[in-house]
């Protein structure tokens, strides 16, 4: 159920931290005062996006909606990271995944009414063992992809494929969000 739309989602999100500042040196050149900024900019969007965007659109289009259009833009982001020939259009790309912001909250929301609320303690201790599995998985995942495909036993050079990874999760994620949350589902 959601259980594993956030499993997907929390593996996905190591992608950046565990490859970004080798990632952004090897494809861009860019060094640690260009990291820096691009994270600040990354983390901007992404408090913008949580603190402002989520509640108004959850109101206007519902819980699930905007779950599946935050996975969405995910997915679509890491791919543009993940295929950016220039760091322009990585920036570019930063916006578009600072949307994935609206998954989370969305997908709290949902499952929290799943349960009453007597069980919303234990939904909780759920929803943390899933994210620290992932978080323990995402890392190693996302490295290792990134030296396999940078390295010279490729079979095809392809820098950004531990952001393409990231956003085959992602999209299989918002596959299976759409399929457990689909009206009439049962949950």
């Amino acid at each position: 159920g959601l259980a594993g739309v956030m499993f997907l989602a929390n593996i996905a999100h190591a992608a950046l931290p565990a490859t970004f500042v080798l990632y952004a040196g090897y494809r861009f050149g860019w060094d640690a005062r260009d990291v820096g900024f691009v994270l600040a900019a990354v983390g901007a969007s992404s408090a913008l996006v949580q603190g402002v965007v989520v509640g108004p659109l959850v109101r206007r289009f519902g819980d699930r909606r905007v779950l599946l259009a935050g996975l969405l833009c995910g997915a679509v982001g890491f791919s543009a990271y993940g295929l950016a020939p220039t760091g322009v259009l990585f920036l570019a790309a930063v916006p578009v995944v600072a949307l994935w912001g609206l998954a989370s909250p969305t997908a709290q929301g949902l499952m929290s009414q799943q349960v009453d609320g007597s069980q919303y303690g234990e939904l909780q201790g759920a929803a943390g063992a899933v994210m620290g599995v992932a978080t323990m998985i995402g890392p190693a995942l996302f490295a290792t992809t990134f030296a396999y495909f940078i390295g010279t036993g490729a079979p095809l050079h392809l820098p950004g494929a531990a952001y393409l990874l990231a956003s085959l999760l992602l999209a299989a994620a918002t596959a299976l969000a759409a399929r457990v949350t689909a009206p009439g589902v049962a949950r």
